[in-house]
């Protein structure tokens, strides 16, 4: 039955194209299929970065999932030189991006089309990327990115399993960005979706970064102890392993969860229990803990990077698309 409401609802947008709305600028919109836990954030990140060198000004459209004061106006997050809010308003995710991207102006709403018209006319975005924008079928898009992996294929539709909508809605997709490792066979994955086009995400772990207050940094020696609220946390723990950290235990709490002083001290009990010295932790859950005392133990933040593969081939047919829509 939702799988099902989920579908109708898409038809009835595509029914009359009155009943979607049409920013001035280019849309690029990067989604899943899957209730989180895709890499979403990184490759928005990626995206903003590639249209600044091709020499636009991209422009972050978000919802601002897990804002503690959200009302019904846009917020500016970033105006692209400086940080306007904080994170009860903005959200963990759009703050984490408006640090990492200081020249991305970046802006939340409910309404994406409301925030785009605000970015345009106010903030000088010739270019827009749509955060978590593939359900959101009632802005148009010029490149309608979906960021899906090989166990999409077999997860069911919520409440039942994780989608939220079914597997065969990914053919309305421009491309796929396939999250896989080398081996993985994207184009069998873009075949059993009914996509033609599609590409691989990349992800790679940046460094160890000490949180404000630590009292040293965190090193690869260290027997360590991670723990995030994200959704499928378990991904970050294993990149962990992969990249060589010492990981002897983990502490998951739910997606965009609101960390207080009673959560982060039982984090370090648990750590020491396992013979920890340190902690690790993502860079979204670090903008979460700025108002927790954390000098407990050592506690470094890592960073997600990612990147679209083939390069070559990815940014040509996405500029394409964007200088398409301008002309």
């Amino acid at each position: 039955m939702y799988g099902a409401a989920a579908s109708w609802r898409r038809r009835w947008y595509a029914r009359d194209a009155s009943r979607v709305r049409r920013l001035a600028r280019p849309v690029v919109s990067v989604g899943n299929l899957r209730a989180g836990g895709s890499g979403k954030t990184p490759v928005v990140a990626h995206l903003a970065r590639l249209l600044s060198a091709q020499g636009e000004r991209p422009a972050i459209l978000s919802r601002g999932y897990g804002r503690r004061r959200s009302g019904g106006d846009v917020v500016v997050v970033s105006d692209g030189q400086q940080i306007l809010a904080d994170y009860q308003s903005s959200g963990d995710e759009p703050l984490m991006l408006a640090r990492a991207l200081p020249f991305v102006p970046i802006v939340v709403g409910a309404d994406r089309f409301a925030s785009g018209t605000l970015a345009e006319r106010q903030l000088g975005a010739t270019v827009h990327v749509l955060d978590d924008g593939f359900q959101h079928v009632a802005l148009a898009r010029d490149a309608d990115l979906l960021l899906v992996d090989d166990s999409d294929l077999t997860e069911r539709v919520l409440p039942v399993g994780r989608l939220r909508e079914p597997v065969a809605n990914a053919a309305v997709a421009d491309a796929l960005l396939v999250t896989a490792a080398e081996g993985v066979d994207v184009a069998r994955i873009a075949s059993a979706m009914g996509v033609a086009t599609a590409f691989r995400v990349v992800r790679r772990l940046g460094p160890a970064l000490p949180l404000r207050g630590a009292p040293r940094p965190v090193v690869r020696s260290d027997r360590v102890a991670a723990f995030a609220g994200i959704a499928r946390a378990h991904r970050f723990f294993d990149d962990l392993v992969q990249h060589g950290w010492q990981v002897v235990e983990s502490v998951s709490f739910r997606d965009h969860h609101p960390y207080t002083q009673r959560d982060f001290d039982r984090v370090v009990a648990t750590a020491r229990a396992a013979g920890a010295v340190a902690l690790l932790t993502t860079e979204k859950d670090a903008v979460r803990l700025e108002a927790i005392d954390c000098t407990a133990m050592p506690l470094a933040s890592v960073s997600l990077t990612a990147t679209v593969e083939p390069a070559d081939v990815f940014v040509p047919w996405l500029m394409s698309r964007v200088r398409a829509a301008q002309a």
